[in-house]
């Protein structure tokens, strides 16, 4: 199997499996324990919450939650009141938001850019703002910095969904609250973060014990100590892995030079290729090459039989939303194997048109 579905997840880095197994199989105390156990399995969880912390603005507090679902339902909830977001994010974002209470959704333009003007009008009277840093299904970076302005001057906080960008791309200050996700970064899924700027206060979205300082629950040092080390990793390895993702960037859009890349073509994280191909059945694509993990869109939205909701809003048809893919790569990705599924690829949709 060659893994083209880096946004899905990343696998995971053999040096957070190597850190992990000694808290899942030796220490198993639990870390809101007194005993010395349970001292130590707390103090290996405060290395990996400066570990993470590093990799984030100065002046906020790390608080550790299931994942980034968690985490974005936690601030949406927890500021209350109205929320301004954009028609791209996340149906973490987008499905609380509308739950939560009144969200106005604001439009993006043909790049997957926000629409500042019609964000500026509607922001009176909201409570937060929740702006992607950059988008799961076509990869372009939003100008948060830019945003964060806004909802500032209009009396909103800021929620930056920085899941897919942590450790990849910068993230300005000016945000007031980030939901992060190990699994998108080489480590383990279940554990995720939501980072607080110093006095921004929420209500709890679990009860029954406050562990985290306004989350319940007990922590898993092993999953901990995961996410800690793949954000070590995400640091130590940036410039490495930069290079290697801009190297594959270039092999995939000369071999695909006969598809349209959706979205904006600056301004975008270049390990999310998101392209598509006129009469291209991207379901038969997908069985025909069954042995290439890669994606017609979310994996949270796959199997719905609805065209993505991002690639609509960026004006695409149904139909060409219906003949898109989304190839994701990175660290563990090869040049050879990127090489092997784009022949593949191409192969498949070349004989696609010539049985039509």
């Amino acid at each position: 199997m060659i893994y083209l579905d880096y946004q899905a997840t990343t696998p995971l880095a053999p040096e957070v499996f190597e850190a992990m197994v000694p808290w899942l199989r030796d220490d198993h105390a639990n870390p809101h324990s007194a005993h010395s156990a349970g001292r130590k399995a707390k103090a290996a969880i405060e290395v990996a919450r400066a570990q993470i912390a590093a990799l984030l603005p100065a002046g906020g507090r790390v608080v550790f939650t299931s994942g980034a679902t968690e985490a974005l339902n936690w601030a949406i909830k927890g500021v209350g009141g109205p929320i301004a977001t954009i028609a791209t994010e996340h149906a973490a974002v987008l499905d609380t938001a509308r739950a939560a209470g009144e969200a106005r959704i604001v439009p993006v333009d043909r790049d997957g850019l926000v629409d500042r003007a019609a964000l500026a009008g509607a922001l009176g009277g909201t409570a937060l703002v929740a702006t992607m840093l950059v988008n799961n299904e076509i990869g372009v970076i939003q100008p948060i910095a830019e945003v964060a302005a806004q909802a500032h001057a209009a009396g909103a906080l800021m929620l930056c969904d920085a899941v897919q960008g942590y450790g990849r791309v910068a993230i300005p200050d000016g945000c007031d609250l980030i939901a992060l996700s190990a699994h998108k970064i080489h480590g383990p899924k279940g554990v995720g973060a939501l980072w607080i700027r110093d006095g921004v206060t929420l209500a709890p979205l679990l009860h029954g014990g406050d562990q985290e300082g306004g989350r319940s629950g007990t922590l898993s040092p092993a999953l901990c100590v995961g996410f800690g080390v793949a954000a070590r990793l995400m640091a130590a390895r940036a410039e490495r892995d930069r290079a290697h993702v801009e190297r594959l960037w270039s092999l995939a859009t000369d071999r695909l030079a006969g598809w349209t890349i959706n979205g904006a073509l600056a301004g975008r994280y270049h390990g999310n290729l998101n392209v598509r191909r006129a009469g291209v059945d991207v379901n038969r694509l997908m069985s025909d090459c069954r042995d290439i993990a890669f994606s017609a869109g979310s994996a949270c939205a796959s199997g719905s039989g609805r065209p993505s909701h991002v690639l609509k809003a960026i004006g695409l048809s149904d139909v060409e939303a219906r003949t898109s893919i989304r190839l994701g790569f990175g660290r563990y990705t090869t040049e050879q194997e990127l090489e092997t599924a784009l022949a593949r690829i191409i192969a498949a949709a070349d004989a696609q048109r010539i049985a039509a």
